[in-house]
Parts: C-alpha cells; structure tokens; sequence
C-alpha cells in the first residue's frame, strides 16, 4: 500500500474525531502485515482519563480483527505531533520495528520509527514469572 493512501485514512479518521475538550484531534491508518488497514481517531470524555488516542483505537480494533503484525501507521495531526507515551508502548507490543508517518494539517509527512521514539521499551522480556508460595 503506497503512503499516499494511509496518510489520506489517516486524514479521514481526523475529521472524525470527537475532541470537545482539547481541540486536538488525530486520525491514524495502521497497516498489518497482510496488507489490511485500521483506522481509529482520538475520543474525548467529560472525565478526561476515559479517552482514548486514536493510535490506540487502531490498534485495538486490529487486534479485535485478528490481526497482530504491523508495518507502518499514518498519524494527522494539526501540529505533526508524534504519539504519546501510552501509544508508543502499546505499539511496541505488537511492532516494535514500526515504521512511523507524521503529517500536519498543511499535509507535510516526517517519517519516523517507533524504535526512534521509544528506545527501550518495557516489554514481554521484562516479565518473569515469580512463583511464590502463599506468604512468602
């Protein structure tokens, strides 16, 4: 799938963002391994921990479709902001070699890597199962 097409999801998905409180909407397109594509947008709620990113909602829903590998997603934002801590990780669970496109409202992309923005994540590896007995 050519840049082009995801940066215009992406684009799409913006538009539809429900951002009431901070104005600051995101539209992401994800592309799998298989060559589908997901797409989410950022929602806001009254009780602002409640929301949630768009980089989320797209990987959320690509999980809920079955799919598990990602190559590259498309992020619009007004500024070409880059995704937040939260994202970045969840990303990194499923693709830590992801390839990044930020694009601003004027439509400039900056490409990026997940591995760029997120040197060192916390990962599977970083979890060890303890087995202890009952007070202990």
């Amino acid at each position: 799938m050519e840049d082009r097409v995801l940066v215009e999801l992406a684009f799409l998905m913006r538009e539809r963002a429900y951002a009431p409180y901070s104005g600051y909407r995101v539209g992401a397109a994800l592309l799998s391994v298989s060559g589908q594509v997901f797409t989410g947008c950022n929602v806001e709620n009254a009780v602002y921990p409640l929301g949630l990113c768009a980089e989320r909602v797209a990987v959320f829903k690509a999980i809920s479709e079955g799919e598990h590998r990602f190559t590259t997603i498309a992020i619009a934002t007004e500024n070409g902001g880059t995704p937040c801590g939260a994202c970045r990780q969840v990303l990194s669970e499923f693709a830590p070699d992801l390839r990044i496109l930020l694009v601003d409202a004027r439509g400039t992309v900056r490409e990026t890597s997940l591995r760029a923005l997120l040197p060192e994540p916390f990962g599977p590896g970083d979890l060890k199962a303890v087995h202890r007995q009952p007070g202990t």
